[in-house]
């Protein structure tokens, strides 16, 4: 077995939050997760939560880490790379981007008690 960049104990998700065609889309690049909303800051909510109940389905019935680590799509992976090398041309209609810490905790502050 390989070594991944995510594990069920720790690692980070890339994420893109970006317009087109009037909307606004939150991606997870290594999970393939991708979230719409009327706003960036509804976009991303919406992602963080579906990003919180991966992690934790993938702890309950605790996958192998390539569920984990999945290959994103080359348009996403495009973006990112664009928004890396600062080409503004490129990114023009992107909101923010970034990585969530997969750490322990993550997205337990969702879940009731």
């Amino acid at each position: 077995m390989g070594k991944y960049k995510n594990t069920l104990q720790k690692g980070s998700v890339r994420y893109i939050v970006f317009k087109e065609d009037g909307l606004w889309y939150a991606v997870g690049l290594e999970f393939n997760i991708v979230e719409e909303g009327s706003t960036p800051q509804e976009a991303i909510l919406f992602l963080f939560e579906a990003l919180s109940g991966y992690v934790e389905s993938a702890r309950k019935i605790k996958v192998r880490p390539a569920i984990l680590n999945q290959k994103s799509d080359a348009e996403y992976e495009k973006m990112w790379q664009n928004i890396q090398e600062k080409k503004a041309s490129q990114t023009k209609n992107v909101f923010t981007s970034g990585e969530f810490n997969l750490g322990r905790n993550f997205g337990r502050s969702l879940m009731p008690a």
